[in-house]
């Protein structure tokens, strides 16, 4: 898994790219190894690739938008987001999935500053930034100005909260409905909430 040009280009001051064709290089060498000695079997890898790239975005996105049509579904999202979201087929693996809704007053932004905990079985495998050392520091410390490099100005009355994710407790961010979108179906609102606006660094918008 490597970054992007465009995750690259979008994120100049957080920390968490450099090497990574190294790692991946390394890790393209030692699965050879393994298979070359028969330690591992083609097959196997082909499942676990294919179960760790089954989870995307988009699972999240369908939860987010049918919270934005349904107000009983997001009721039932922020009391219980794994019971809501088995509704629609998805099973969360991770022991607790903890849902927090963006107001006009609070911004909420999620990291894990242990290592990379996220909810992988909703969204997939996280962006490289969020798994960096920088971003896991900052994000805690001076949260405005991490946002501030994603594009994001908050304005002073906005309260930003900051959640750790860990082992036990992984966080997924309700973004606001962008206005205009009053008419809108739900399909196309899932088209319009990207992953960083489940993860807090980016808001959702209409266009």
């Amino acid at each position: 898994m490597t970054a992007t040009p465009a995750e690259m280009s979008a994120i100049p001051v957080i920390e968490g790219y450099d090497g990574a064709d190294y790692y991946a290089l390394m890790t393209r060498a030692l699965h050879q190894i393994l298979l070359e000695e028969g330690l591992l079997a083609p097959e196997e890898t082909d499942k676990v690739i294919a179960a760790l790239e089954a989870p995307r975005p988009e699972w999240g996105a369908r939860l987010v938008a049918r919270a934005w049509v349904d107000t009983a579904f997001k009721e039932r999202l922020l009391a219980d987001g794994a019971s809501a979201a088995a509704e629609l087929g998805f099973t969360i693996k991770e022991a607790q999935l903890v849902v927090v809704e963006n107001t006009d007053d609070l911004h909420n932004l999620i990291v894990c500053t242990l290592c990379s905990c996220y909810p992988r079985s909703l969204l997939g495998q996280p962006p490289w930034w969020y798994i960096s050392k920088s971003y896991r520091a900052r994000a805690v410390r001076e949260p405005r100005a991490v946002l501030e490099e994603f594009g994001m100005a908050l304005p002073e009355n906005v309260h930003v909260r900051v959640h750790d994710s860990n082992a036990d407790m992984r966080y997924l961010v309700l973004p606001q409905r962008p206005a205009g979108t009053e008419d809108a179906r739900e399909e196309d609102l899932a088209r319009l909430v990207t992953r960083d606006s489940m993860i807090g660094t980016a808001q959702v918008s209409a266009s």
